[in-house]
């Protein structure tokens, strides 16, 4: 998934300008190693205009989690028409993202992952992406009575797949399993 900004970020009004900036830095280096005062200085903002955009590192926790839904689904549902708009499309989608320069994973599972309990709308975001995740598999599939018990399957599989090729380091191999298990899910 492509997240490079097209637009220069001095010309984005400020709250644009802090929520990319934020993007960008709890994405790649997680929500719990980005403090404020980062995000502000690379923003290129005032603290006081910062905090008048977002009162607290929550609320802008929360927005970059609405933002990140909003892009990486937009992303995914048109990479997965652009690979043909089958279940067997995951795969190439899944290695594109791999590919990218940007990879770190699913930005819901590394924010539960640091946000435990701390921020229970964090997880409810997490749970909202997942779940539309998982609709845009089915959406894949033929109706059947089956159909959003593949999809979830295969949804797993997926995480499953995000997980493995970030600790990995190398995608192959979880790409590799997770066409195995794609290719044995009854559509």
């Amino acid at each position: 998934m492509k997240t490079d900004q097209t637009t220069d970020l001095a010309t984005l009004p400020a709250r644009e300008r802090i929520l990319c900036v934020a993007h960008d830095l709890f994405y790649r280096d997680g929500i719990r190693a980005t403090g404020i005062d980062r995000v502000i200085a690379a923003a290129g903002v005032t603290k006081v205009t910062f905090y008048r955009h977002y009162p607290s590192k929550n609320d802008l926790i929360r927005a970059f989690l609405e933002d990140r839904h909003t892009r990486w689904m937009t992303w995914f549902t048109d990479a997965l028409q652009r690979h043909g708009g089958h279940l067997a499309a995951l795969v190439p989608v899944l290695a594109e993202w791999f590919d990218s320069t940007d990879y770190r994973g699913c930005a819901f599972i590394n924010a539960v992952a640091e946000q435990g309990g701390g921020l229970p709308d964090a997880a409810d975001i997490a749970r909202r992406h997942k779940a539309q995740m998982t609709e845009a598999i089915a959406a894949l599939l033929p109706p059947s009575s089956g159909r959003e018990r593949i999809a979830l399957a295969a949804a797993v599989a997926v995480d499953g797949a995000i997980v493995r090729a970030q600790t990995d380091g190398a995608p192959q191999a979880a790409l590799d399993a997770l066409a195995l298990l794609l290719a044995v899910l009854p559509t």
